[in-house]
């Protein structure tokens, strides 16, 4: 609309010009040479003078509409037990009395993270469910425009929709690693059968081994959102990531929490921050091959693993595997976490 009126505002100057020409030639009196060449030239000036100057509206006019459609895609992964308030079991399954409440505060968190995404230009944003049965946010909530990755198995797990296509990755209601001896709920991927998991020898919570997950398709991971240990254990990794921290650790189910609106208004302000500021936070990286040591709470898996050629028992409650790369090695984990006997459809 905006060019077709920008051509039809030329065309108009075009007709005025033409009937400006004789006009001018006229008050500039006799003369001994024919009027025609200096008519001619100078229409030619005036037409040549129209065009130049409608071909730079039009440009003008179709810069802002090419800027717009600049994407910029942004993944959110969405944990609870990071999320405020949350200190315990009542507030993160289906049976605790309080998962209801918690679910509204859940979504609310990614809710704010989105705004705050949008209001530094992000354009396309991916939403990962990725605590429990991956079933907890109440999707009617969101715009129509917003995906969301839910339920298990999968085969990137939390980090389910990242690729090279993403400017940034968001991480809301993130815990600390079950390494960690003061976070809140602090567990690695399974609280029931985990006692720790490293990667190429270092000790990673969930929010490093996603982030190295999204490190391996070059995407940052600029903000963490959970309890003081959880947003020190990801800074440790990535030190210019934004935080915000929502609680306090106190004990594994205790903390000192802010209010929900006061840390929902918080991360909408960091994300967009985060955001803005994306280029300028590296991604975390981890170079192929990959060596994955996975501790288990139990005696068996660790056995019943070792019974493949893949895995290499390192000790008693303990195995290890070798990947090419990041994709790989969380593909294996997501097999190791999610296998039954029992499975049918």
């Amino acid at each position: 609309m905006v060019a077709q009126a920008t051509r039809s505002n030329c065309n108009h100057r075009l007709r005025r010009f033409r009937r400006l020409g004789p006009t001018r030639q006229a008050f500039r009196g006799p003369s001994s040479r024919s009027p025609f060449p200096e008519r001619l030239i100078r229409e030619i000036g005036v037409i040549c003078g129209s065009f130049l100057l409608c071909g730079l509206t039009l440009l003008t006019a179709a810069v802002p509409p090419l800027l717009a459609q600049q994407r910029v895609k942004v993944f959110i992964a969405v944990d609870m037990e990071g999320v405020t308030g949350v200190v315990g079991p009542e507030q993160l399954g289906p049976t605790g009395f309080e998962y209801q409440r918690f679910r509204e505060f859940m979504t609310a968190e990614a809710l704010a993270a989105i705004e705050g995404a949008r209001e530094a230009g992000a354009t396309e944003i991916l939403v990962a469910d990725s605590h429990g049965n991956g079933q907890n946010l109440l999707i009617e909530r969101f715009s129509p425009d917003v995906r969301i990755v839910r339920s298990w198995p999968r085969p990137l797990g939390m980090m389910q929709g990242i690729d090279s296509s993403f400017a940034a990755a968001v991480f809301i209601g993130f815990h600390s690693g079950t390494a960690n001896p003061a976070g809140v709920r602090a567990h690695t991927f399974s609280s029931a059968n985990l006692a720790g998991l490293t990667v190429n020898g270092q000790e990673l919570s969930e929010s490093g081994f996603g982030a190295a997950v999204a490190g391996h398709f070059g995407v940052p991971v600029v903000f963490i959102s959970g309890d003081d240990m959880a947003t020190a254990e990801l800074r440790a990794l990535v030190p210019d990531v934004e935080t915000v921290v929502v609680k306090q650790a106190l004990g594994f189910h205790s903390a000192l929490t802010a209010t929900p609106a006061a840390a929902q208004a918080r991360i909408r302000e960091r994300v967009r921050a985060a955001v803005i500021r994306r280029s300028a936070i590296a991604p975390f990286r981890v170079a192929g091959p990959v060596a994955v040591e996975i501790t288990f709470k139990n005696y068996r898996p660790a056995e019943m693993l070792s019974y493949l050629s893949l895995f290499t028992r390192t000790a008693s409650h303990r195995v290890r595997y070798a990947a090419r790369d990041m994709v790989e090695a969380t593909r294996i984990l997501q097999f190791v976490e999610e296998y039954e006997f029992g499975l049918a459809p």
